[in-house]
């Protein structure tokens, strides 16, 4: 089957003939399990605000500082500075290699296991961040919110699917994207306000911050269920998984869909090499879809708008406070897409919303490109009218990306690969994705549309 196949067969729908609804005890559990996105929305937004806040740099980086204050220096030279590249880099140097221990806590310790460990690791980081003094402290604090980002990244999107009834997993599934939308637009208001505080220690509320959303996740998942794929793959009790079914689709009608859930269980019990399997012949389509997407993902661009929008924004010409609410300006259109997404994934697939996303980014980056070509030179401040230009251009931009390849770079992942590789397969997308159960799966893709 041609990978578009597999990408559109994503589209949701049918539902596998499956009984329930949405119930507030789902509404519940997905609340607190997408909390795990704005930690990582959050540590995306805070990053590009510190980096353009004069105090900041001051006390870390001062290098950075007085370059920026140099007329003479070009402004493509002003952040030259390795050390302040390490620090922003290494929450997901740190973050890529917990993923892959994170893959084997999920699945042998349940989704909730490593949304516990992620939880607290955010916190001690958060903690180093607020309290710092020294760059090696910045560092570990990034590292350690690099760690938390691995784990909760790679098991809150398989929890989102697992527990969300089928028909709807597409937009619930995008609410994790909608959360990290939401995490970065906080951190980008709160980096406006904190600027503010004249005593230049604003920066230590941004970083510390994080601990907020971490505790509330770190305490929600101490009462969280696991999921009733995990407790039948686990713990083989199909009667407990049975009364969570009930629970969740409010309803006792889910003989079917536990059917399903202990067939898929089965099948991966008789599965030896698992890893191996990812690299057979029939696989290698859900494997080239795991790994293409968000590596295509990250090369949309969407970074440097999510790191530092700050920074380019004062760089063509707005001033500190003024780069700071642009950003938070850019974050609003990206939220409100995000929400269109959530209204219309599961109506028109999803290669429709890849094909037409990715058009409007390519002609928007198009159009900015021209305009700093233009008009942005090494020196000196570009006209104010075409640096608003910029900003609404950018605004198309992320609105672009938050309905089209931002969600569903979480969304299509998990729902191609069957359940004996599902784990694996997480393990090698950008952020971990997670995968809906196998015969659940297969239903969705030959009834949905």
């Amino acid at each position: 089957m041609p990978i578009g196949a597999f990408v559109e067969n994503g589209s949701g729908g049918g539902g596998g003939g499956y009984s329930g609804r949405v119930t507030p005890f789902v509404v519940l559990t997905c609340v607190v399990a997408g909390s795990g996105g704005i930690l990582f929305g959050y540590d995306l937004g805070i990053s590009g605000g510190l980096t353009s806040m004069d105090s900041f740099l001051k006390r870390f980086f001062p290098k950075v500082y007085h370059q920026k204050q140099d007329r003479k220096v070009s402004h493509y030279c002003q952040f030259d500075s390795e050390l302040l590249t390490v620090f922003t880099s290494s929450l997901y140097i740190a973050g890529l290699v917990a993923t892959l221990l994170a893959s084997y806590v999920t699945r042998r310790y349940g989704r909730r296991a490593s949304m516990l460990i992620g939880g607290t690791v955010f916190i001690a980081g958060s903690v180093f961040g607020g309290a710092a003094v020294n760059v090696p402290m910045l560092l570990l604090n990034r590292i350690l919110l690099g760690i938390g980002l691995g784990f909760t990244n790679q098991s809150i999107p398989l929890y989102l699917s697992e527990m969300a009834p089928p028909q709807y997993r597409g937009a619930i599934n995008n609410g994790f994207e909608l959360s990290i939308s939401i995490g970065i637009l906080i951190a980008n208001i709160l980096n406006y306000c904190v600027v503010k505080i004249t005593a230049g220690w604003g920066w230590r509320i941004s970083l510390s911050m994080a601990a907020v959303p971490a505790a509330f996740l770190t305490i929600g998942a101490i009462f969280l269920p696991d999921t009733p794929s995990f407790i039948i793959q686990h713990d083989g009790n199909t009667d407990k998984a049975r009364a969570l079914l009930q629970k969740m689709r409010g309803t006792t009608s889910v003989q079917n869909e536990l059917d399903d859930l202990i067939s898929a269980s089965n099948l991966s019990r008789t599965t030896r090499y698992p890893f191996r399997n990812i690299f057979k012949r029939k696989y290698r389509p859900q494997l080239a879809i795991v790994l293409l997407i968000p590596f295509f993902n990250q090369l949309t661009g969407i970074n440097v708008m999510n790191f530092y929008a700050p920074v380019m924004f004062r760089t063509i010409g707005f001033h500190e406070s003024a780069s700071l609410l642009s950003s938070v300006v850019t974050r609003l259109c990206a939220t409100f897409a995000n929400i269109g997404a959530m209204i219309v994934v599961d109506r028109f697939g999803r290669r429709k919303l890849f094909i037409v996303g990715g058009v409007q980014m390519i002609l928007s980056q198009l159009a900015v490109g021209a305009i700093l070509a233009a008009e942005f030179k090494d020196y000196g401040l570009m006209d104010k009218s075409y640096a608003y230009l910029v900003l609404v251009t950018m605004c198309v931009f992320v609105a672009g990306f938050a309905w089209s390849w931002g969600p569903l770079t979480f969304l299509v992942p998990t729902e191609i690969c069957s359940l004996e590789i599902r784990d694996k397969e997480a393990s090698h997308g950008a952020d971990g994705a997670a995968l809906e159960e196998a015969l659940v799966l297969e239903k969705d893709c030959c009834g949905g549309r």
